[in-house]
C-alpha cells in the first residue's frame, strides 16, 4: 500500500464551493480530485460542498444539486476551492467573501478554477498578489482589480496559500500540484495516472490562445506591406527592404508601425512567422523538419527559439497537442486496426525527428 509522504493524522478537509448557476465541469474536477475514495492510500481528504446560498443549486446542464453543508463549515476546511463563477459581472455575495476572509485568515488555502478568481479577487485574497486565470478574462481582471499581479500565460500560481488556475482543465494541473504539496510527488502520479492525464503539463494557455486575424485594419496604410510579407513570408525580409516596399524610410516606416499595430516592423514579423508556422503545425501536413524554411526562420535553432518564446512550448509539443495527425499516421492507424494485422507483424510508425 502506498503511503502519502507527509499525510497528517488528521484528514484534510476540502470545501468546494456551489452556487446556483454552478460550473459543472470545475465542481467536477474538485470532486474527481479530493472527493474520489482512494483505497490505494492509507489517508486522504475528507470532502464536502458547500453551499454559498440557500435552496437548491442549479448547475450547467440542467443538473440540480443541493448539500447539507452552509458558509459555517468553512471555519474547520484546510483547503477551499470556488469552482468558476457566474460571471465576471456578476456580483459576489458579501456573505461569501466574508467566510473566505475569515477563513484565509484562520490560516486555510483558497484555490479558484477559471472565472473563480473573481471571487477571490472580490473578496480582497488576491491584492498584492500573482494571479491567473482563463485567457479570455486576464484582461478584465487586470483592468478591475488593478492591485493584482495577473499572468495571462501560466496554468496555475500559488501566492501566499492563495492557488489560482487558467481555463477550466487548467484546474486539473492545479489540484494535482496540490495533491503534490500534501501527500508527495507519487500520490500526485497515482492520481494522475488513473485520470490519464501527465503529471505535469510544459508550457502555460499562451498555446491555446487563438492567434489574432492576421489582417491589417481597416484604413491601415500598411495593409499593402503586410500582405506582400505574408505571401513571401519564407523570404529575408530586413527593414531595409520593408522600407522600399512601403516606399518610405526606415525611421518613418517604424512609427508607422508603433502607431497601427503597436510593435516595430521586425517584432511584428517575428509574429507572423511564428503564426504561420502555427498553422502548419496544426495542419499536420509538412514534415516538421521543414517548417522553419517554409516559415522563413532561416535556421531550425532560430525556429525553434523564436516559436518556444512566443507559444511557450516547444514546436513538437505543439503538434502533438493541436496538430492534426499526418496521412501517413492515419494510414497506419488504419492498417494497424485491420483484422489482417496481427502485432507480430504491425509495427508502430516511425517517429518524426523532435525539433
Amino acid at each position: 500500500m502506498t503511503k502519502p509522504a507527509s499525510a497528517s493524522p488528521q484528514k484534510l478537509l476540502v470545501c468546494a464551493i456551489a452556487y446556483d448557476g454552478l460550473c459543472t465541469f470545475e465542481f467536477g474536477i474538485a470532486v474527481e480530485l479530493f472527493a474520489l475514495p482512494r483505497p490505494e492510500f492509507e489517508n486522504w481528504y475528507r470532502f464536502a460542498t458547500v453551499k454559498a446560498e440557500p435552496g437548491p443549486i442549479r448547475a450547467l446542464g440542467g443538473i440540480t444539486l443541493d448539500a447539507d453543508e452552509n458558509l459555517d463549515l468553512l471555519a474547520d476546511a484546510s483547503l477551499i476551492i470556488v469552482p468558476g463563477w457566474r460571471g465576471a459581472d456578476t456580483p459576489v455575495p458579501e456573505a461569501l467573501c466574508a467566510a473566505l476572509r475569515a477563513a484565509y485568515r484562520r490560516g486555510a488555502r483558497v484555490a479558484s478554477i477559471c472565472s473563480g478568481v473573481f471571487v477571490l479577487a472580490a473578496a480582497g485574497l488576491l491584492n498584492g498578489k500573482r494571479a491567473t486565470t482563463h485567457w479570455r478574462y486576464t484582461d478584465t481582471l487586470a483592468a478591475r482589480y488593478p492591485d493584482v499581479e495577473v499572468d495571462p500565460d501560466v496554468l496555475f500560481v500559488e501566492a501566499d496559500r492563495v492557488y489560482t488556475s487558467a481555463g477550466s482543465a487548467a484546474g486539473l494541473d492545479l489540484g494535482l500540484h496540490i495533491i503534490r504539496q500534501d501527500y508527495g510527488a507519487q500520490a500526485a502520479a497515482s492520481v494522475a495516472r488513473r485520470l490519464v492525464l501527465p503529471a505535469q503539463r510544459d508550457g502555460g494557455q499562451r498555446q491555446f490562445v487563438p492567434r489574432p486575424e492576421p489582417k491589417a485594419r481597416a484604413g491601415s496604410s500598411l495593409a499593402a506591406l503586410q500582405d506582400r510579407i505574408r505571401g513571401a513570408i519564407d523570404e529575408n525580409w530586413p527593414i531595409e527592404r520593408m522600407a522600399n516596399v512601403a516606399a518610405t524610410s526606415a525611421r518613418t516606416l517604424a512609427r508607422r508601425f508603433h502607431e497601427e499595430v503597436g510593435t516595430t516592423p521586425l517584432n511584428w514579423l517575428k509574429v507572423e512567422r511564428v503564426s504561420r508556422a502555427a498553422e502548419l503545425l496544426e495542419n499536420g501536413s509538412i514534415p516538421l523538419s521543414d517548417v522553419w524554411d517554409v516559415g522563413g526562420f532561416g535556421s531550425a535553432e532560430t525556429f525553434r527559439r523564436e516559436f518556444r518564446k512566443t507559444m511557450g512550448v516547444p514546436p513538437v509539443r505543439y503538434r502533438e497537442r493541436l496538430g492534426s495527425p499526418s496521412k501517413s499516421a492515419i494510414a497506419e492507424a488504419e492498417r494497424r486496426s485491420s483484422p489482417t494485422c496481427r502485432p507480430t507483424t504491425c509495427r508502430p510508425p516511425a517517429t518524426v525527428r523532435q525539433l
